[in-house]
């Protein structure tokens, strides 16, 4: 069953075939912004891989992978939930040098995923990688690449608005960051997502770092695979919704584990059968590059740059009857 909901008053800015047009445009705009300010190159990626290479992002660990068996390899497939893992492969693979890095158009299929306005099971990204020396592992690093993330995001809305001067929607260019745990201390009465609605509400554009990690509370702020980002070192980008009035995240990223890392948050997370899968061996016997990534929604930045309010304005996707009814009778179409 959906959740979907219609903002009192909503109507889209753009018509059918001008959302259309627009999110070309965003994509084309935003791609050109992402490769100059983070030193990226395009490259093709899978949409599936092999499930006994450990290369498939296992998410929170309960969300199943959509597999299938390949008679002609003999291998079982699982259509990718992110590329966190295999992009930090291909940059060993294609022998990359620190300040250099990669991009990739992601598609993939999550099945378990709870419809509403920001969800579906279709989920597509720009998933990212680049590789950094041990001594860029810190949090000046993440910061300073956060904000070339958030440049990037609003000098693609300025192109947008020249386009379309019809779109009215407003970003701040300013990134107020805070950490899961003062986050918890700033609102212990709030739960994690409305934490994240009220301090994104008061400064607009947020980094909220360190996710995956037990707070003091007993509970971790968001659930985060112990396998790819350094939970000391990660974060999501959010910016705040007028139109769905909460925060909305954007982007979950973060400076990759190391060996160290990786040893310490497995065995956090009751996770060491991981170790003996090909990656996670290469990973510990550190014979894989020191990275930073992640991946930032397509039709997340569309939804927000365009002033939409539901994700199925702006990809097309299944959607249950409930969302089906409701938007057609508050007239938005769903592609």
């Amino acid at each position: 069953m959906s959740k979907t909901f219609i903002p009192k008053g909503y109507n889209s800015t753009l018509t059918l075939y001008e959302t259309q047009n627009a999110i070309g445009l965003i994509h084309n705009t935003f791609e050109e912004c992402l490769m100059r300010n983070l030193n990226l190159k395009r490259v093709s990626a899978p949409l599936f891989v092999d499930s006994a290479t450990g290369l498939n992002d296992n998410l929170n660990g309960v969300e199943r992978p959509v597999s299938f068996e390949v008679p002609a390899t003999g291998v079982t497939a699982e259509v990718v939930h992110s590329l966190a893992k295999w992009k930090r492969m291909a940059l060993h693979r294609y022998d990359f040098r620190p300040g250099k890095g990669i991009y990739t158009n992601m598609n993939a299929i999550r099945r378990d995923e709870v419809l509403d306005n920001l969800h579906s099971i279709y989920v597509d990204q720009w998933d990212w990688e680049k590789v950094i020396t041990p001594e860029e592992r810190t949090l000046e690093e993440l910061k300073h690449t956060v904000q070339s993330i958030v440049t990037s995001i609003c000098d693609t809305l300025e192109v947008i608005k020249k386009k379309y001067p019809r779109i009215t929607t407003e970003l701040c260019r300013e990134v107020a960051f805070i950490t899961s745990q003062e986050l918890e201390d700033k609102y212990p009465a709030l739960t994690p997502k409305e934490r994240e609605n009220a301090f994104a509400k008061e400064h607009k554009t947020i980094f909220i770092m360190q996710i995956g990690d037990v707070l003091r509370s007993g509970k971790p702020h968001d659930g985060r695979a112990p396998d790819y980002d350094d939970w000391k070192l990660n974060g999501d980008i959010l910016f705040y919704n007028p139109v769905l009035d909460c925060a909305f995240e954007i982007s979950s990223m973060g400076i990759r584990v190391d060996a160290t890392a990786m040893d310490e948050q497995l065995k956090k997370a009751n996770c060491d059968e991981r170790r003996v899968l090909p990656f996670h061996k290469m990973l510990l016997d550190g014979q894989l590059p020191d990275t930073i990534g992640g991946g930032i929604g397509q039709s997340r930045l569309c939804m927000l740059l365009l002033g939409k309010a539901h994700i199925g304005e702006v990809q097309s996707s299944i959607w249950d009857q409930e969302t089906i009814d409701s938007c057609e009778g508050a007239g938005i179409v769903l592609l």
